[in-house]
């Protein structure tokens, strides 16, 4: 069973401080168990400053110039994905909303940041977990947030919010939604969400998600109903050798493009792209174990890109995470040293995530 109930909306409860003090005790305890039963090795980082962001960067995409953003929160209290470090970039204590509302002003003061804010068509706000969770990423600091890019971002077409679904609720949705309609232009918000591996059996029993399929149709329908889009993100070949080949690997995601093809077929109004992140062997993580073993051997280039070229048939936006974070173990990640290929093949799906254009594949072989 999961820590988490599947999210209904409840009158909302004060707490005393001492039933404050207690929830996060809670909180902490459950990110320690799916911690340590995920098998994973990675610490916390606890002495970040909380009142300074994780990292943030810009991307070019289809969509224009993107900014992403990622605050330091409390860790993502699922824990148990088996492949994914990023939890050690956050904290295992709460992070409170001032401090979390003090990031945001030190991102709106860097100075490459105001240089570009007139070009920025979309932000894209991570936590390394989930930003609708309000017990990690309290509803007054994401309203901070949005109010700070209303301000300073007059193009922000798009605002993308990571976030598992159980955290996506229809009142939270509605708040968001009026306040990007203070925004300077129509502001329209999508919800990305961790699928990782299409395959539903190793996406439960292997990689550990905790995700099944009915409920990732429920949240596009959901989504719909609101006129608001939907980001699957996914990993190419997320799992050890012993369950996933460089065939299956590209067949899984071929399988991942179809499937969301016939969502979108099957529900009205429904929008949705794919972000698609060849794995590295993380530090702290099984599969990092696995790789140094022998038992992983991270994804080819060449491999990612003939699963990207499926995507023509259905006319889904397939954007490709080409950064291993520098969170990878030395030699595990799918960028390999020296490799002319890799670099080629590098520079054709950065200006593939510009212009979604096929053609740039139509030299390589299948």
């Amino acid at each position: 069973m999961s820590d988490h109930t599947h999210h209904q909306v409840h009158p909302h409860r004060v707490l005393t401080i001492e039933q404050r003090a207690a929830k996060r005790v809670d909180i902490e305890r459950q990110i320690l168990r799916g911690h340590h039963s995920s098998g994973k090795t990675h610490e916390f980082d606890n002495t970040h400053d909380p009142k300074r962001p994780i990292t943030y960067f810009f991307q070019e995409s289809q969509e224009g110039l993107i900014l992403f953003v990622i605050l330091y929160t409390q860790a993502c209290k699922w824990m148990r994905c088996a492949g994914c470090t990023l939890p050690s970039t956050s904290s295992l204590h709460h992070v409170s909303h001032w401090d979390i509302m003090d990031q945001t002003h030190f991102l709106f003061k860097q100075p490459e940041i105001l240089a570009r804010a007139k070009d920025i068509q979309k932000v894209i706000l991570s936590n390394q977990g989930s930003v609708l969770d309000q017990d990690t990423f309290p509803t007054t600091a994401l309203l901070h947030f949005v109010t700070k890019c209303n301000k300073h971002l007059p193009k922000m077409a798009t605002l993308t919010l990571e976030s598992r679904p159980e955290y996506v609720e229809d009142v939270e949705l509605e708040i968001l939604a009026r306040a990007l309609d203070e925004g300077e232009i129509p502001t329209t918000l999508e919800i990305a969400v961790g699928v990782e591996v299409h395959d539903e059996n190793l996406r439960t029993n292997v990689f550990g998600k905790g995700l099944p399929t009915r409920k990732l149709e429920s949240m596009a329908e959901q989504l719909a109903r609101h006129g608001f889009r939907m980001k699957c993100y996914y990993m190419f070949k997320p799992v050890e050798d012993q369950y996933m080949t460089r065939a299956q690997a590209i067949e899984d995601i071929h399988g991942a493009i179809k499937y969301l093809g016939d969502v979108m077929d099957r529900i009205s109004g429904s929008s949705i792209s794919i972000h698609l992140n060849p794995t590295y062997a993380a530090r702290g993580t099984p599969l990092a174990t696995a790789f140094k073993e022998h038992r992983y051997t991270p994804p080819f280039l060449s491999d990612v890109v003939e699963a990207v070229r499926y995507g023509e048939k259905f006319g889904i936006p397939i954007f490709v995470g080409l950064n291993a974070e520098d969170l990878e173990v030395k030699g595990g990640s799918f960028i390999r040293e020296d490799n002319e290929e890799d670099q080629m093949l590098l520079g054709l799906l950065a200006e593939f995530n510009k212009t979604q254009n096929y053609r740039l594949f139509d030299s390589l072989p299948h």
